[in-house]
């Protein structure tokens, strides 16, 4: 439903694009929510990979939570990161549009891989261009799901080695 609207033509010549994004668009959002959980002084490996995972989206952030046995709070915490990401990504798309080259399917398709924030990347690429929604969004639902098989698992238990 989220790529009503794309060409399927599109959609293939982007595939190894779009595979590519996901993975990156997810490793770095996590990576960077758990420095950033690691810096406000969470020390256990639950917190910081939630916390973590709440900066993928605020989707991934609660499921990964619920998984691994993290408090309400930092379930909590983890939503609220990822509704500020999201915020974020709908008001700074617009802006930067032009200047990363925002205009074409392809790079809407790299952009939801990157962002993943489902809400975000919609709203943003609507305000950009109405017909790179469907090419943003897809990637950025896959996004979502990729991030609920790997942030729980892979990401807890290399989290886990370091901490």
């Amino acid at each position: 439903a989220t790529a009503y609207g794309a060409k399927l033509s599109d959609l293939k010549a982007s595939g190894f694009a779009g595979i590519f994004s996901l993975f990156v668009g997810v490793i770095v959002s996590f990576s960077l929510g758990a420095i950033i959980a690691i810096s406000f002084g969470y020390e256990d490996p639950i917190s910081i990979t939630t916390i973590g995972a709440g900066s993928v989206t605020f989707v991934v952030g609660p499921v990964t939570g619920s998984a691994i046995g993290a408090d309400s709070e930092v379930i909590a915490l983890s939503i609220a990161v990822g509704l500020v990401k999201s915020i974020l990504v709908m008001t700074v798309t617009p802006v930067v549009a032009k200047r990363i080259g925002l205009d074409n399917p392809r790079s809407a398709i790299v952009f939801g891989g990157v962002m993943g924030t489902n809400s975000g990347v919609a709203a943003g690429l609507a305000a950009v261009d109405p017909k790179l929604v469907p090419y943003g969004a897809m990637t950025a639902t896959f996004y979502t799901a990729l991030g609920c098989l790997m942030v729980p698992s892979i990401m807890f238990l290399l989290i886990d080695v370091f901490f």
